[in-house]
């Protein structure tokens, strides 16, 4: 897996449609849940994937958020 840095993933986010963007944060919702099942559970193979996702939705949320603000 290639790990993006943060102004690629905001570029590739603000390209996104924003019913695109609903869709990857409600992905990765689901995505954290079932890491934090994991990390309960012990199981856990990459702990650093929890921040990362927790960030990228907060990006994608901000994105979605400038543009109701444009509008």
């Amino acid at each position: 897996m290639i790990r993006m840095k943060h102004k690629d993933k905001m570029k590739e986010f603000q390209n996104l449609t924003t019913e695109e963007i609903n869709k990857k944060i409600k992905d990765a919702k689901e995505e954290l849940l079932k890491l934090r099942m994991k990390q309960a559970t012990g199981t856990l193979e990459n702990p650093a994937r929890i921040p990362e996702l927790r960030k990228d939705v907060a990006r994608l949320k901000t994105i979605l958020n400038s543009r109701k603000i444009e509008n």
